[in-house]
């Protein structure tokens, strides 16, 4: 037969205890995976510090006109994808000389599918790590006015003009010390909206809130 098991009596003031003790203790790992997550997110950004570069962004230039500065390698893909992807060298490099950013993609079975991945991440990356000066006043270019309209910013994440969008948008909020605030009165949008379209990509988002927290400001949720 099974021992009965002994059930102690637990007074409300010990009770009471027991689960603030638990609530610190939540509290303590919560603010201990906040600061791991921000500790990688500083290195992320220390590995790809700011790179200041003359007007115009090379994320907002012409296709043609910025694999110009650009240098493409290719090498042989692994992985499954059968036969002809193991003989055939389709996994695409790109750095861009200027910065030396690089990117790479492989994922596809051909070398041009991949030159466009390829080039669709090098633009993002040199708009989060690539900043411009920009235009006093009215900070808003041509694509931009065009992308936003009575407050609203409208463009897919897919869209080739994306890139562009978030690097003028990075640039605008890095001249106004930070604050998106001020960045959207500049760019004639709501903040949410600015908001919304760093989130549409992360590293653009935790860059933003790293810089911030270097200045002693709050990070953006």
């Amino acid at each position: 037969m099974m021992a009965k098991r002994e059930v102690k009596a637990v007074s409300a003031e010990e009770a009471w205890l027991a689960s603030l003790d638990a609530r610190i203790a939540a509290e303590k790992r919560g603010a201990k995976k906040a600061e791991d997550k921000q500790a990688a997110a500083a290195v992320r950004v220390e590995r790809a510090p700011v790179i200041a570069m003359a007007r115009p962004h090379p994320a907002t230039l012409a296709v043609d006109v910025l694999l110009r500065d650009c240098v493409m390698g290719k090498s042989k893909s692994g992985g499954p994808g059968g036969q002809n992807r193991n003989k055939v060298e389709t996994t695409v490099t790109l750095t861009h000389m200027p910065s030396g950013v690089e990117t790479h993609a492989g994922e596809r079975r051909t070398s041009m599918e991949n030159k466009r991945m390829a080039l669709m991440r090098l633009r993002l990356a040199l708009a989060v790590q690539v900043r411009c000066d920009v235009m006093q006043g009215d900070a808003r270019s041509a694509l931009w006015q065009s992308r936003c309209k009575n407050e609203k910013i409208v463009v897919s994440t897919s869209h080739e003009d994306f890139p562009a969008m978030l690097a003028e948008a990075l640039d605008c909020v890095y001249v106004c010390d930070m604050d998106p605030k001020v960045a959207s009165a500049r760019l004639c949008c709501s903040l949410s909206q600015l908001i919304k379209l760093m989130k549409d990509h992360p590293p653009a988002f935790v860059w933003v809130n790293v810089m911030r927290a270097a200045g002693g400001m709050r990070g953006l949720k």
